[in-house]
């Protein structure tokens, strides 16, 4: 396998029963792609769906991938995010000591995401 020096993304949701829950995030990795077609971007999902934390950046890994960032798209930092996320990321740490993550806010705690909302909320009301 030949290692590559270029950063990979995982966008990292909750998953639901029902798969048509993940069209949204579908959408958002399209757009992502289309911004950025040179970067590896893939979704894992906490429960549910597939494929998850494991599986996605064990596949970037097969490619090569030695960075991954993970995006976690929740609103918040919930239980989710304090206890779920962290036992899982410390599994796939385990199973890739090759590769350096790193893991940004929740999406929705980023400034920028806030104001976007806001807006979104408040369009429509003048």
């Amino acid at each position: 396998m030949i290692m590559m020096d270029r950063p990979a993304m995982i966008l990292y949701a909750h998953g639901a029963r029902d798969a048509r829950w993940a069209e949204p995030f579908e959408l958002l990795l399209g757009r992502v792609r289309e911004k950025r077609p040179e970067l590896p971007v893939a979704l894992a999902f906490l429960d549910y769906l597939e494929p998850d934390l494991r599986l996605t950046a064990q596949a970037l890994a097969a490619q090569g991938i030695t960075t991954i960032r993970i995006v976690p798209l929740f609103f918040g930092r919930g239980g989710h995010l304090r206890e779920d996320f962290p036992r899982q990321m410390a599994a796939v740490r385990a199973a890739l000591p090759q590769v350096q993550f790193e893991v940004v806010e929740a999406a929705g705690e980023a400034p920028a995401v806030l104001e976007a909302l806001a807006e979104f909320a408040l369009a429509g009301l003048e």
